[in-house]
């Protein structure tokens, strides 16, 4: 398998984690009762414990605590795994409980046209008409997945469009600042770090004990879901491809997600899978197709290749 598949599988890998995650984090609020300030601090805190016991047996006690030895590396931990990482969980969980699934899926959408902007200021470039097509055709995608296409489900109360809008720009942050230093530390060591300051913050900031949740036996499965599933295996398959393809293309892959989720709701939850449920599907598809063949196109110009090359080297992260 080629550098360009590996990443697209890996990233579309975390969308589809991400989709699950979200669906079960949806339950949760409306029928175990849960809240985003509640469940957002145990679901960073339980993945941060079990990514960094696997550092310790994996990598060692030296290795598992240098990113903290360097001052530099702290500062692009820090603004990557708390006002990255964490805090778009934590938004994106609080859009969902002010208003929906889709809603929050569609907010935090709009990330792939920021990554976009800042990847053409970095290469100095403007974006092409391809890759503005790629993303209006996913957003429209997405739409019709998330609403079925009608307007009056886009209806979002003030508070919930303040939080889906930033927690799109958190998932910006955690796509294009990373530096490049960051590529000798492993994915899952640099995780478990974001998630841990994450927790801790929250925990601080919102003080989950105050909420009493009574958890009955499928609130433990969820929790263990959006736990394992969303954070674990979502961020370290995400971040992973992101290092092959980079944060332009590899966000776009992201849109797994909300497909994902119609899924769910069709097989899991007992929706049914409208005309506008195939038309988002196959507009996702063709952004896809979209992404394939402007990565071929660019194979062409050796000047567009330079650049292209020289923006991934510049923004991709690796373990």
């Amino acid at each position: 398998m080629n550098r360009q598949a590996k990443g697209a599988l890996l990233t579309a890998g975390g969308g589809v984690c991400w989709g699950l995650s979200g669906s079960m984090g949806q339950f949760l609020f409306s029928n175990e009762g849960m809240d985003a300030r509640w469940l957002t601090p145990v679901r960073l805190g339980g993945a941060a414990i079990l990514l960094l016991l696997y550092s310790l047996f994996r990598y060692g006690i030296s290795c598992t605590v240098e990113p903290w030895r360097d001052r530099k590396m702290r500062r692009d931990l820090v603004i990557y795994g708390l006002l990255g990482v964490s805090c778009c969980q934590f938004l994106y969980f609080e859009t969902i409980q002010l208003s929906s699934a889709a809603a929050g899926t569609i907010l935090q959408d709009l990330s792939p046209a920021m990554i976009l902007f800042v990847g053409c200021i970095a290469a100095r470039r403007r974006p092409t008409l391809r890759e503005i097509a790629a993303i209006l055709v996913g957003l429209l995608g997405v739409f019709f997945i998330t609403t079925g296409g009608r307007l009056d489900q886009m209806a979002v109360p003030a508070t919930a469009l303040a939080t889906g809008i930033l927690s799109a720009v958190c998932v910006t942050i955690y796509n294009v600042v990373p530096a490049r230093r960051l590529k000798k530390y492993p994915v899952i060591l640099l995780q478990g770090w974001a998630f841990l300051m994450g927790s801790v913050t929250m925990t601080v900031i919102f003080r989950p004990w105050r909420y009493f949740v009574p958890i009955r036996p499928m609130g433990y499965v969820g929790i263990l879901t959006v736990i394992v599933v969303g954070n674990v295996f979502a961020f370290t398959l995400y971040m992973s491809g992101i290092r092959d393809i980079g944060p332009d293309k590899g966000i776009l892959y992201g849109f797994a997600e909300p497909m994902t989720a119609a899924v769910v709701g069709v097989f899991v939850f007992g929706n049914a899978f409208t005309a506008a449920d195939f038309a988002g599907f196959a507009l996702v598809f063709f952004m896809l197709c979209l992404i394939s063949r402007r990565e071929k196109a660019s194979t062409k110009s050796p000047q567009v290749t330079r650049r292209v090359s020289s923006y991934t080297q510049e923004k991709k992260l690796a373990s």
